[in-house]
């Protein structure tokens, strides 16, 4: 269990908002903006790993990659290690980019197939640091023998190489630097079954080794209950729960959780017998034009009248738990709402 009461902050994301604009005409005026990531809220202490799951477009991967800022925010705060970094600029963001990194899906794609296994972990090291070159490739082979690479690959090129050892250059690559928070986007969903435990493994060693903090994107709900300490449910845009991984896992409070843990398959086969699947009807809307009210109103089982009118505040139900649903507000807080200007 994830000791938070002697852990400080390392990550604190507030409101961050990522539109991006929609031009359409032949003047190709701004007619509209797809909000990718629309009020999202949420801190990482040090050490942790926040796990963030929801469905494929639902946002996950921008977010991520806003809060490395990798992408331009539209609007709110990222502050890591005290320092908001929203509104820095390139340069400014040059000199804390050591600081943060990123773990691709898709290995093969994020690996230059032009450069060798050295040139590739190296290349942070020629960028940021002044080392010579004996003293860089030491740091080479020893983040090689860190994540399971053969010393001897050194100078083989990504293509010799399988989707796990592809994945392992890339966490190499990463840790190059001496990061303290790494974001993980989905890094093992183009991996085999077979190869996924052994990088998630790897990660969490890692994790004990150098005192790492993850943000974990995954759409594998097995996996991040495997390796988070707590969970953010992500939906069109917004965060509709987070709360530690067991409560979430054991008692969901929003029904896009609930329909979303009951779609996980059960091992035991006298439970899996007795799961009750929770089908949603139709589509995801449009991020571009999500629905007024709640973004959830359309599919949701347990929809009321307020919710068509009145999107849900994001507000802590239970101790640490956090959810935004008007299922949750009593009655005085949903009359409240009814009335608010």
């Amino acid at each position: 269990m994830f000791d938070y009461a002697n852990a400080d902050r390392l990550v604190e994301v507030v409101d961050l908002k990522l539109h991006f604009p929609v031009y359409s005409g032949v003047l190709r005026r701004q007619t509209g903006a797809v909000k990718a990531v629309d009020g999202v809220t949420f801190e990482i202490y040090e050490g942790e790993t926040l796990g963030l799951v929801g469905e494929s477009g639902c946002g996950k991967s921008t977010c991520g990659r806003a809060v490395l800022r990798l992408y331009e925010v539209t609007d709110g705060s990222i502050t890591i290690e005290g320092t908001d970094i929203a509104t820095w600029s390139p340069e400014e963001l040059r000199r804390v980019r050591p600081k943060m990194q990123m773990v691709f899906q898709d290995p093969q794609a994020s690996l230059n197939p032009r450069m060798t296994v050295s040139g590739i972990i190296g290349e942070p090291l020629d960028e940021h640091t002044s080392l010579s070159k004996k003293e860089k490739l030491a740091r080479i082979y020893e983040l090689m023998d860190a994540v399971g690479l053969n010393r001897d690959f050194a100078h083989r090129y990504p293509h010799e190489f399988s989707g796990g050892q592809r994945q392992r250059i890339g966490i190499a690559r990463a840790l190059a630097l001496n990061p303290r928070f790494i974001v993980c986007d989905e890094p093992i969903a183009a991996l085999d079954v077979s190869i996924q435990a052994q990088v998630v493994n790897l990660l969490e060693d890692l994790q004990k080794e150098f005192g790492l903090t993850y943000l974990f994107i995954s759409h594998d709900l097995s996996m991040v209950r495997h390796i988070a300490d707590r969970v953010a449910v992500m939906y069109l845009g917004k965060i509709v729960e987070l709360a530690p991984r067991d409560p979430l896992y054991n008692e969901p409070k929003h029904p896009y959780t609930q329909a979303l843990l009951s779609a996980v398959p059960e091992p035991d086969p006298n439970l899996e017998a007795t799961t009750q699947r929770i089908i949603l009807e139709g589509d995801v809307p449009s991020p571009a034009n999500p629905p007024e009210g709640c973004n959830f109103c359309t599919r949701c089982p347990r929809v009321m009248e307020i919710c068509h009118r009145i999107d849900p505040e994001f507000r802590e139900i239970a101790p640490g738990h956090y959810a935004a649903c008007h299922l949750h507000y009593d009655h005085d807080d949903k009359n409240a709402g009814e009335t608010a200007p």
